[in-house]
Formats: C-alpha cells, structure tokens, sequence
C-alpha cells in the first residue's frame, strides 16, 4: 500500500489550483479540460481538487463540504517550509484567512495555520529536527 493521493472537493477546481500556486508556489500539474479536476505537483504525494459535482456524484448521501463549514474540517494539509513567516505572509497576501500566526513550538518547529479561500486548512510548518 502507497499513500497516492489527497483529494479536497471545491466550488472552483480552477480557482483553488490559482490559489494554491499563488500562494504557496506550487506548480500546476494538470487541470483537465472539464474544469472539474486538477492536480499540483507536490512530489511524491498528489493534492489533487475535485469539483464539487464529483462529490456528490461519489458520495449521494452529501458531505461536508470545506468551504461551507464555518469551522475548519479535522483535516489539513502541511506544507514544510524553512520560512514559514514568508510563506505565512505570502498565503495571506493571495487571500487565505490566518488562524494562528507562526509559533516557535517546543519540539522546535516553527507552525502557523491559514485557511484557504476553497476552506482548506494548511498548516506551514518548518522542517523537524532531530
């Protein structure tokens, strides 16, 4: 087993592929031509954004939507960043919302959380040293 994908479901796949390499320098992958699916390059793992559309289709029962959900869903993405003021700084400047400024926190990393316009929450965190 290989832990392939992280899919968020968003009004907007465009729109949040826009953010994402606005604000944290990711690179587009691909958007296909329907406009309901997008992926970034991330490395090994894909973050990936799928239109809301395809949510409902897969799961007719509904689901919580990120971005319709006043609190942050029990999930983020981490990004790790050897700057993360810059890094924190620049995701508020493209538009996300902060929720905790960078913190030094005792296990030495420096962390701070944003929450994306689609309601993502990103958590921008320094490496972990040993």
């Amino acid at each position: 087993m290989q832990f392939g994908y992280t899919i968020i479901y968003v009004p907007d796949v465009g729109s949040s592929l826009d953010f994402f390499e606005r604000a944290f320098d990711l690179k587009r992958r691909l958007l296909h031509e329907s406009g309901q699916y997008g992926e970034l390059d991330t490395g090994a793992t894909t973050l990936a954004f799928a239109d809301l559309a395809l949510g409902h289709a897969h799961f007719p029962a509904g689901f919580v939507a990120a971005h319709a959900s006043t609190q942050p869903l029990g999930m983020e993405i981490a990004l790790v960043t050897s700057e993360v003021h810059s890094a924190h700084a620049r995701a508020i400047s493209a538009g996300a919302t902060e929720l905790c400024a960078p913190e030094a926190k005792p296990w030495g990393q420096t962390v701070s959380y944003v929450r994306c316009p689609d309601g993502t929450l990103v958590e921008l965190c320094s490496p972990i040293t040993a």
